[in-house]
């Protein structure tokens, strides 16, 4: 049964900033999600069923906390969650049977993981001695709820949750984040405008939102990157905004209940601009075209170019634990479909299946398939972009 908890899976230029960082230093990265670094992202308050992995990461990541010495690793997940305004936020964390602690960090730099890693990050909440299945943060104070938070717009937490043994038990975490004070542009509607224009009279470049079946307004996390003046993350189903500078633009869009969706987009300085981003809601026997993840000529091997790609894949499991899908992996190939290009779609897609079991996502729930050059959606490919088009991988909803 397909649950309601799609999120999204990119943060308030978390991930550009973090990666920058990382790549300064020399501290090994993990994208296991049983390590901090690997840590499923959350940007939507809503229900979520994660999933341990019976195991614990690739790296000790509470080594440099004195005060945690006696926790243990042997069962690990690692979420994260940046405040989309000024709030609260509660948790409820549920497994079906044994006990799991809970550990929140908040950032002292832009690398919250790196701050983990050092042990600069501040611990918040702690629950380490829980007496039952059910924990979280609630106004409902005892040994298993303690105080909400309340967060900063912009604020990172991360999450650490520990369960007993190791099994790979689901973890049910419903995330509630609430305004401190009434705010109507923070009420809840079918739409919701964002407008960041100094000059409404001015020509503008608009963003729309839209449901691929209905037509309807999504209100969706939205992150943008690619020019300074408008480079953020905000919530909307229609954005407004006055462009100084021509330049291109990587827009990151994800909605509950959709799948997520990638765009990069030219825009012109003083010029009238408009996209429509239409969003796919998911359901049984839909399926997403990923096409950023990318393989070397002739082979399985990924290129560089598809970590972000497969990271988003990654959180998109992550956050639905009780989907099941097939990997699909296809090649362009002139006429029938040979055993070669059988082989490379077969190989393609197994290794996205394997860098997603890597990363801490249960097998049973993935399959791996190739289809060769039997399902193009070209035919007959008369340009580079539909040959790039037919070499995909795609992921259906089982």
């Amino acid at each position: 049964m397909i649950r309601n908890s799609f999120l999204i899976l990119t943060l308030f230029l978390t991930s550009l900033v973090t990666n920058f960082v990382l790549a300064q230093s020399d501290r090994k990265i993990s994208d296991n999600i049983s390590d901090c670094d690997g840590a499923t992202n959350i940007l939507n308050p809503g229900t979520f069923d994660l999933q341990f992995t019976g195991k614990s990461g690739a790296l000790n990541d509470l080594e440099k906390y004195p005060s945690l010495a006696l926790v243990q690793e042997k069962n690990s997940l690692w979420s994260s969650f940046v405040a989309p305004f000024n709030g609260r936020m509660s948790l409820n964390v549920k497994v079906p049977k044994g006990l799991t602690k809970m550990i929140i960090f908040t950032n002292e730099s832009n690398d919250i993981c790196g701050d983990v890693i050092k042990g600069v990050a501040e611990i918040k909440r702690m629950i380490l001695k829980p007496t039952k299945s059910e924990i979280g943060l609630s106004l409902s104070v005892d040994d298993n709820f303690y105080y909400p938070m309340e967060l900063v717009k912009g604020q990172s937490i991360m999450i650490l949750f520990l369960y007993e043994n190791e099994e790979k038990v689901k973890l049910n975490l419903t995330l509630k984040y609430e305004p401190l004070v009434d705010d109507p542009e923070l009420e809840s509607a079918q739409s919701k405008i964002v407008d960041q224009r100094d000059d409404e009279f001015a020509p503008a470049f608009n963003i729309m939102i839209r449901d691929v079946e209905t037509g309807n307004p999504v209100i969706a996390d939205v992150v943008i990157t690619g020019l300074k003046s408008i480079s953020a993350f905000y919530n909307g189903s229609d954005l407004f905004f006055n462009m100084e500078k021509s330049g291109k633009l990587a827009v990151r869009v994800d909605a509950q209940g959709y799948f997520f969706t990638d765009r990069e987009e030219p825009v012109t300085a003083g010029s009238e601009h408009e996209l429509v981003i239409w969003l796919e809601p998911i359901g049984e026997g839909k399926s997403v075209q990923l096409d950023e993840i990318e393989f070397m000529p002739g082979s399985s091997e990924f290129l560089p170019s598809s970590e972000p790609k497969l990271r988003r894949l990654k959180d998109f499991m992550a956050l639905n634990a009780g989907i099941k899908v097939e990997i699909q992996g296809h090649v362009q190939e002139k006429g029938e479909n040979s055993n070669a290009g059988q082989k490379i779609s077969e190989a393609r897609a197994k290794k996205v299946l394997n860098y997603l079991v890597d990363n801490g996502i249960e097998k049973s729930r993935m399959i791996a398939k190739g289809y060769g050059n039997t399902m193009p959606i070209y035919p007959d490919p008369k340009f580079a972009y539909e040959e790039q088009a037919n070499r995909r991988v795609e992921i259906k909803i089982l």
